[in-house]
């Protein structure tokens, strides 16, 4: 199914002379200040190149990481005809067969307990190896029983749909989770050692034939991505659903405030199901020790002691540094040779980087991208599925495993290379890459007269202002998203519709479209500021408002002014305009505020796809804060408090949003 052929309304072709006349403004620099010339210039970097195993040069440049500069892109424009097919061959095996647990020894003595779950014949005898294997590495307790059917994929239950099409399936509690033993310390480098001790391990097991395919949802889709990029020769495919990218920017410290909605509530988790260990009551000589151990650490080590250090803005933890790297798979991600499908979601926890983990393997390796309309609990069964052809998340596993693991001809390597949900056209549609090989980016201003427009502002715009409150966003998409989609169960009109969201915010919205416009990657609004306090926040939001006022949210940014630095050797240009910045997020990159003096604060809004219909106007909320998603550190809230925010709209000071589109006729 490409996006030429999906069943829908008819669109019409975006209006060229509005791009025209935008990207000749983009042309013309006209910023009005040398400091946002110099940010809107590509990156010179001698030592760049473009990789040759993808044709065609790109107008934007990769974002680059901790390690790396960003470089000329390359556009993938092969597959162009592919479609979805439903792959689902027969069962092999009538049942599955579980084995009690195993433990794993590391080299410094510590035990992984490990759970096994093999083919089996109708009354649960073992069959006959050996069998590829599925290797799940998860921080949940993957050995409780009751974890069954869709919540246990997310938490690492073995999956009956795989294992009776011949896979063996190994789950592990990572060190210091679970059964495990040891001290937890979220992917730390003693973990990540650990993930190839343990793929040595199921080699070595009488019923694995060598070949392993790695899987998993969320954490178990992080650890998926860092195994992965240790190319291990037994690791043959890669299928990780909704993971990391960064872990400083994706959530913890995104625009360098602290989330407090999901971490508190994720360590919690954890901690829960690592002292819920059976072995506490049929094995205690192996259960009490391990519950103990964990204790200690949630209490002393890791859990309490970094949410706190977060919490009061201590530096190795609310900066960006060593702790954050290593936690970050970006910066490893380019590493790996093996054929990865990467599934993510449109308000997901990390909804930033699943396209750029995509972006990063698909030069090196076979790489597939299917991004769903999901907060995380929603990607995590691929909720909707089966839906506009593409098959539920276990089929598609099955065949990529199939393909790559067991080596058959299963038709994975001609599926759609990049499939996702566009809200407000209500269905998938495809692509051969991402970013979308005819992306532009257009650059919109926030107008004095609260208009959003491609013509530059006028001297004497008017400003707008906006309150310092630290609350604003309670209830709205941001709220579903970082509670990773438990409270979009509870009927809250206000996650669906911005407008309470937006209640204090100052709104810029083009008039209605005369054609439909479709937007499709990452965003920056660069947003112009004073305020009366010590420093602020900037929160931006992208609605879609139809005919009858009805918003609908797309996608936000949130960024702490004194952060504000960009590393223009770092960050994503298109068509010679930033598109999306890297913020550097260090304490030696931190400028401060003087009150009432304006300062540019560039936003990076997390990708979206989405169609903006005809008659519908795009709006772009500007406010001060965004709670759900971020509170900045004590410090800096501190700073911040009882201020009042000036958003600028003139000449010498053009705030604009700057945003990825594509021909409306792509998806015709």
């Amino acid at each position: 199914m490409q996006m030429g052929t999906l069943r829908a309304r008819p669109v019409r072709r975006l209006i060229l002379p509005l791009l025209c006349a935008a990207l000749a403004l983009s042309g013309c620099g006209g910023d009005g200040a040398s400091s946002v010339a110099t940010q809107n210039t590509a990156p010179a970097d001698s030592n760049a190149t473009s990789t040759s195993a993808v044709p065609g040069a790109a107008n934007w440049t990769t974002l680059g990481t901790r390690a790396t500069l960003a470089q000329p892109g390359t556009s993938i424009t092969s597959n162009a005809g592919a479609r979805w097919v439903d792959y689902n061959p027969p069962m092999q095996y009538a049942g599955v067969a579980r084995q009690p647990t195993q433990y794993v020894t590391m080299p410094d003595g510590t035990k992984l307990a490990a759970y096994v779950t093999l083919p089996a014949d109708a009354a649960g005898n073992p069959a006959a190896g050996p069998f590829p294997t599925v290797l799940v590495q998860t921080s949940y307790n993957g050995g409780n029983a009751q974890y069954e059917a869709s919540i246990g994929a997310a938490l690492g239950a073995a999956d009956p749909y795989i294992v009776q099409h011949g896979y063996a399936t190994v789950v592990v509690d990572v060190r210091g989770t679970g059964q495990s033993q040891g001290s937890w310390d979220a992917f730390g480098a003693d973990e990540q050692s650990d993930y190839g001790h343990v793929v040595d391990w199921v080699m070595q097991q009488p019923w694995s034939n060598g070949a392993i395919g790695l899987y998993g949802v969320s954490y178990l889709g992080i650890t998926t991505v860092i195994t992965a990029a240790q190319n291990h020769p037994a690791v043959k495919a890669a299928f990780p659903i909704v993971p990391i990218g960064d872990g400083y920017r994706d959530i913890v410290f995104t625009g360098g405030q602290t989330n407090l909605t999901f971490i508190p509530a994720w360590f919690g988790l954890v901690s829960v199901l690592s002292l819920t260990d059976p072995t506490l009551v049929t094995d205690p000589a192996i259960g009490l020790p391990t519950v103990l151990q964990h204790l200690v650490s949630a209490v002393t080590t890791f859990q309490l002691p970094t949410m706190l250090q977060a919490l009061v803005g201590t530096t190795a933890t609310a900066y960006d540094g060593a702790f954050w790297a290593t936690r970050s798979p970006l910066e490893t991600d380019g590493k790996i040779q093996v054929p990865t499908f990467v599934v993510g979601g449109l308000h997901d926890l990390f909804q930033r980087s699943e396209p750029l983990t995509y972006e990063t393997i698909k030069t090196q390796a076979p790489a597939k991208l299917l991004i769903g309309p999901w907060t995380h609990l929603q990607a995590a069964i691929g909720s909707g599925l089966p839906a506009d052809d593409v098959p539920p998340l276990n089929h598609i596993e099955l065949q990529w495993f199939d393909q790559y693991v067991k080596g058959m001809a299963a038709g994975a390597d001609a599926l759609p290379n990049v499939t996702q949900y566009m809200t407000g056209y209500g269905h998938y549609a495809t692509a051969t890459d991402w970013p979308h090989p005819q992306v532009q980016a257009l650059p919109l201003f926030l107008r004095g007269d609260r208009s959003l427009s491609a013509t530059a502002p006028a001297a004497d715009e008017a400003f707008n202002l906006v309150p310092q409150v630290p609350l604003n966003g309670a209830c709205s998409i941001s709220l579903s998203q970082w509670t990773a989609g438990l409270t979009g169960f509870i009927p809250l009109p206000c996650q669906t519709d911005d407008t309470l969201a937006e209640a204090a915010d100052v709104k810029f919205e083009t008039p209605p479209m005369q054609t439909d416009m479709v937007i499709n990657g990452p965003i920056e609004a660069d947003v112009w500021i004073s305020t009366t306090a010590l420093d602020a926040g900037v929160s931006v939001r992208i609605d879609d408002v139809d005919a009858a006022g009805n918003v609908t949210p797309l996608t936000d940014g949130l960024q702490t002014a004194s952060l504000r630095a960009v590393d223009a050797s770092r960050s994503r240009t298109m068509n010679g305009l930033m598109i999306q910045p890297w913020h550097p997020f260090t304490p030696s990159s931190a400028q401060p505020l003087m009150p009432g003096q304006p300062v540019l604060v560039p936003v990076e809004v997390f990708p979206s796809s989405a169609l903006i219909a005809s008659g519908h106007k795009l709006r772009v909320a500007v406010g001060a804060s965004n709670l759900p998603q971020g509170v900045p550190p004590l410090p800096t809230l501190l700073n911040s408090l009882a201020g009042v925010l000036t958003i600028y709209s003139d000449a010498a000071h053009p705030s604009k949003v700057v945003l990825p589109v594509v021909p409306a006729s792509v998806l015709q």
